[in-house]
């Protein structure tokens, strides 16, 4: 594919992921890196969504009025979700062709499927305190492993029993830490495409187009109804990552 339709592609994956993050308060960095990575490879895609990551989710975990609130309950998950990013991109630079896109597409698949199955586990007070400290380190070494920020740290929160503006902002608050530290790692260990972050700055356009459509429709539309369609489109591409990962290994 040509770089002009490279980019006029990518700027159509923004839109669409920028969509679905008005909608739902997630999916950006899931779906934009899924469907990126298909057409310009792991590396590339991964540094592409750095800025307009950066900046939705700055706005996101500002807005809503409940930030002194989730920092004081879920500051723990943070800080041991930011402080393992390094390790898990350290471990990226040296994976072979085809484990980028395993990893990527069984975290899709795990994310998805309790959601798709309509489970919603519920922690009591004393397992949200002894949990937030392994949840968070897992999910700091996804983060730098694959890029996106999501597993385990929504499912974590949706256990809290936070009401929908929470859970919001408490999300955006997770991926603009994740965000920041996975920018610095990946700058840490070279493994940033440079010539990839002035597209990056380009893609806010579409982002926020999409953001902007996402939130008129918010309360207007079933929230129900889209995030299931969203956990499917993440698990149908997590299988076909999985797939290609599992290919490129074997071949």
């Amino acid at each position: 594919m040509e770089f002009p339709d490279v980019f006029v592609v990518a700027g159509l994956i923004f839109v669409v992921a920028g969509l679905v993050k008005g909608l739902v308060g997630f999916g950006l960095p899931a779906l934009s890196l899924g469907l990126l990575t298909l057409i310009m490879g792991h590396q590339a895609a991964i540094t592409l969504i750095l800025v307009p990551s950066l900046v939705t989710n700055f706005w996101q975990a500002f807005s809503g009025g409940n930030f002194s609130f989730l920092v004081k309950r879920l500051w723990l998950f943070l800080v041991f979700a930011a402080v393992t990013v390094w390790a898990g991109a350290l471990v990226l630079t040296r994976l072979q062709d085809g484990w980028s896109e395993t990893l990527l597409g069984s975290l899709f698949i795990l994310y998805s499927l309790p959601g798709l199955a309509g489970l919603q586990p519920r922690l009591s007070p004393s397992a949200e305190r002894w949990l937030a400290v392994p949840l968070g380190l897992l999910n700091g070494l996804f983060t730098g492993l694959t890029g996106t920020f999501n597993f385990p740290g929504v499912i974590y929160f949706q256990s809290l029993g936070l009401n929908r503006d929470e859970l919001v902002q408490a999300m955006g608050l997770l991926f603009l830490i994740s965000t920041v530290a996975l920018w610095l790692s990946l700058s840490r260990v070279g493994y940033l495409e440079a010539a990839q972050l002035g597209p990056s700055v380009v893609m806010m356009l579409p982002t926020f187009i999409g953001v902007y459509v996402g939130q008129r429709f918010r309360k207007e539309l079933s929230e129900k109804a889209f995030r299931q369609v969203v956990l499917a489109t993440i698990l149908g591409l997590g299988l076909y990552l999985f797939a290609v990962g599992v290919s490129a290994l074997l071949g």
